[in-house]
């Protein structure tokens, strides 16, 4: 299967190419081919350091290209440009890509952080989303909760829960599935994905406990 990242020069992107390609190709997108490039060279050596080899290759290719070959696509972007990049991007996708969204419209204000969906009234990150998509029900939302610095530690395991939103069962299993391929990572189901604001809340949460705690990178478990 091949993973795809849009976004994936950046840290969520490097975290999910060093857990995934044991099993699978992953295809790092960036509107730069030659940065997703180098990426991806940097990945695949950071990973060869410190396992045996995948069976997977880490590759780097231009965010449009990425699109139009992947089987999973990840879309690891901001809220505010959602609509900018998926116009561009999902029309091209395969009709049966399964897309996912760890998208959080977060806002940061006087009183912490806070959801743009609650604040302002604003769509829910899959809500814009899912107006992109061809085939609607293979949008999935998960991954809101998983800390950045954690998924790029290979070394480290990742032991809570990832809540999962979406309106078709076989997607949903398809990302579950990615989910299990990371060890101690379990899927919690919420629904369909028009609960998926309920995730994306959790985010904010995570965030303002961190900070006003001084926590260090924390995850949700449900116990």
């Amino acid at each position: 299967m091949k993973v795809g990242i849009i976004g994936g020069t950046g840290g969520m992107g490097k975290g999910f190419a060093l857990r995934w390609c044991v099993n699978h190709d992953v295809l790092i997108g960036s509107r730069d081919s030659a940065r997703a490039e180098e990426a991806a060279r940097e990945y695949a050596s950071s990973y060869d350091k410190e396992h045996a080899s995948p069976k997977g290759k880490i590759v780097g290719k231009d965010n449009l290209s990425v699109a139009k070959e992947s089987d999973v696509l990840v879309l690891s972007i901001p809220y505010e440009n959602i609509d900018s990049i998926c116009s561009q991007l999902l029309p091209n996708i395969k009709d049966s890509c399964v897309v996912i969204s760890p998208i959080v419209p977060l806002t940061k204000t006087d009183a912490g952080f806070e959801l743009i969906s609650f604040r302002e009234g604003k769509p829910s990150a899959f809500e814009l989303v899912q107006k992109h998509m061809k085939n609607r029900h293979n949008l999935v939302s998960a991954f809101h909760t998983i800390s950045e610095k954690k998924l790029i530690d290979t070394k480290l395991v990742l032991d809570s829960d990832i809540f999962v939103c979406g309106d078709n069962e076989d997607s949903v299993n398809v990302v579950n599935g990615l989910i299990h391929e990371i060890k101690n990572l379990r899927p919690i189901f919420l629904g369909p994905g028009s609960l998926s604001y309920l995730a994306e809340s959790a985010t904010p949460i995570l965030i303002n406990a961190m900070i006003k705690n001084k926590m260090k990178n924390p995850g949700i478990k449900i116990i």
